[in-house]
This record gives structure tokens, C-alpha cells and sequence, in this order.
């Protein structure tokens, strides 16, 4: 897949294709149907599968003070959409110049223009251009002035619930931010991921006999509710497939009550490993269910009481997932 981050990477006469346009943030299931309509309708009509997508999320120029943390960094948004077969993405560069540019002019210069869109495939609800003011009704009489077809799309959800009939990045906030690691990954297709490196904690876990992989540097994901999850550690550094790179675990996410810490932190024990030494390697932390709330606890004993059911239940967990569910890497 091709990847552009400026109107000069995209080579001339680019095209004809098919495009979609959006954040994607999370590539979650509903992000997925939406690619690979794009990619089927480029195959059918011999053209080229596009995507446009921006970084950094808009939210984040036009309102920093809520520090919005996206679900994926943008290299695992790429490589999401690269496995689905697109033949191209072009990443706008967001900032406030960009986002004074009025809709028919985005639509001509980048879509038209640049990637020689003959088809446009995009959702019920889309706004483009400046202060959104461009949705679908002015996509589709842009697509009559300048000669291409546009495809809207309905939601994608659960048709027999009612609380997931869209399914959508902002119900997968909506889930970490109350915990529900399970409900992120219904919407998901897949389990909600926290990546970063491994780096020196206070040692204590070793000491009760649980050691853990340590959370620090820049980590890219939204972090979930603080409690204690099931999920997998995941080794980047080691190839696809290879021994100990997937490692079933227990996670926790806070400030460890416990001993009186300050510091929220996300920290994965590889469940029944002491022998690991992950230090300075770049890991993924998947979140699979949560386990309960965090505690605080009267006495050491206590804790590690507490520790080996908490393992004993993580296990448990991951044990009872179906075969295709277990597939992580």
C-alpha cells in the first residue's frame, strides 16, 4: 500500500479510483465494512482503492484542553487499512490552515484533482471542509458538478441491539472509559490496545512474586479505567509467530492504592513467568475483559492473596475465548 503524507507524494495521473475519507480512529468494525466496500467497488470498476485520512485527529487542534488520547496511533490506523488491501492512503496533515478549506474546494483539489476520484463511498453522516459544512447532500451535488458517483452508506451495528446498532469510536470511549474492555472489543472486532515501552518500576511486583512489564515513555492507545483486566502482553520487537511473543496476562491499570502510589500506571504480568527480562522493548498490552475494580488492601498478605486469584481468573478468561478470538500478534 502506498502511503502519502502530502498532495506531492501522490504520483500524476493518479487514478481513476474509488475513495472514502474519514479519521477512522480505532479502525473499528463499522471502519472496516466502509474500506472494504471501497476496496470491492475498486476491483469491480478496475480502479484503484483510496482512503483519506488525518492526523493528528481534529478534535485534538480545535479543542486541546480535553486531551483526547486516540484509540491508535497512526501507524497502526495505516496497517489496519493496509491488511484490508487498499492500494493507497493520503494522510492531510490537520491544522487550523487546513481546516478553513471550504468543501468544494477539499473535494476538488484532494479527491478529484489529486487522486482522480470516480467514485466516492462515504457515510450517512459525513462532514468535510471548513466548520464541517460540507455533508452528504454537498458531496453529492459536488459529485454532479465534477463527474463522480457518490455511494453513502447506513450505519453498521448490531441490528438486535439497540444500544449497539452503530457501532462507532465514540461508543469505544464510551466503554474504556467505564471499564468495559469486553463491550470495546465487540465494537472493536478485536481487543483495545495500549502499546509502549517496557521500562523500570519499583520493583515490588517481583518481590510478591508477580513480576511485570512496566508501562512508560509515550504510550499510544487510550488507557482504560483504572482495575485489573485480562488480556495479553505482546512483544513487538519479536517476529510474528515467534516463541513468547504472545504471552497470556494479568493487567493492571492505576496508581497501586495498596502503597500509597501517585502515578497512574499500566503494567501487564505474563501469567506464570518470573524469567522475563522485557526492559527498553517495545510492547502492546491487549485488554481483554476486566476483572474487578482496584482495591486497597490492609496488609501485603492480603494483596498477594489477591494476586494469585486475580491470575487464577485471568486465566480463566482467556482460556474460555473462542479459538479465533485467541488469535492476537
Amino acid at each position: 500500500m502506498q502511503r502519502w503524507v502530502s498532495l506531492a507524494d501522490v504520483p500524476p495521473e493518479f487514478g481513476p479510483s474509488v475513495v472514502t475519507l474519514g479519521n477512522f480512529d480505532g479502525m473499528h468494525r463499522g471502519h472496516r465494512f466502509l474500506i472494504e466496500q471501497v476496496l470491492e467497488r475498486a476491483r469491480a470498476d478496475g480502479a484503484k482503492a483510496v482512503a483519506v485520512t488525518f492526523d493528528p485527529h481534529p478534535a485534538s487542534v480545535h479543542r486541546p484542553e480535553q486531551g483526547m488520547v486516540q484509540l491508535q496511533s497512526l501507524d497502526e490506523r495505516l496497517a489496519a487499512i493496509e491488511a484490508i488491501g487498499l492500494d493507497a492512503v493520503l494522510v492531510i496533515a490537520y491544522n487550523f490552515e487546513f481546516s478553513r478549506t471550504e468543501p468544494a474546494d477539499f473535494v476538488k483539489t484532494y479527491l478529484v484533482d489529486a487522486i482522480g476520484a470516480r467514485e466516492v463511498v462515504v457515510g450517512q453522516d459525513v462532514q468535510f471542509g471548513a466548520d464541517n459544512s460540507g455533508d452528504l447532500a454537498t458531496m453529492r451535488r459536488l459529485g454532479e458538478e465534477l463527474g463522480f458517483k457518490v455511494t453513502a452508506l447506513g450505519d453498521q451495528g448490531d441490528p438486535e441491539d439497540a444500544e449497539r446498532a452503530r457501532w462507532s469510536s465514540t461508543g469505544v470511549r464510551r466503554a474504556l472509559e467505564g471499564g468495559d474492555a469486553a463491550e470495546a472489543g465487540r465494537i472493536l472486532g478485536r481487543s483495545h490496545r495500549v502499546t509502549g515501552e517496557v521500562v523500570h518500576g519499583d520493583g515490588r511486583g517481583r518481590g510478591l512474586g508477580f513480576p511485570t512489564a512496566n508501562l512508560g515513555g509515550r504510550l499510544d492507545g487510550m488507557i482504560p479505567q483504572d482495575g485489573i483486566y485480562a488480556g495479553y502482553l505482546i512483544r513487538l520487537d519479536l517476529a510474528p509467530g515467534a516463541p513468547d511473543r504472545v504471552l497470556p496476562a494479568a493487567i493492571s491499570v492505576g496508581v497501586n492504592p495498596t502503597f500509597a502510589g501517585r502515578d497512574r500506571r499500566v503494567e501487564a504480568h505474563a501469567l506464570g513467568r518470573d524469567d522475563l527480562e522485557l526492559y527498553g522493548e517495545r510492547v502492546a498490552v491487549d485488554f481483554v475483559a476486566r476483572l474487578r475494580h482496584t482495591l486497597t488492601f490492609a496488609s501485603r498478605e492480603a494483596l498477594v492473596t489477591q494476586m494469585h486469584d486475580d491470575a487464577a481468573a485471568a486465566s480463566r478468561v482467556l482460556a474460555a475465548l473462542p479459538a479465533l478470538e485467541r488469535q492476537v500478534g
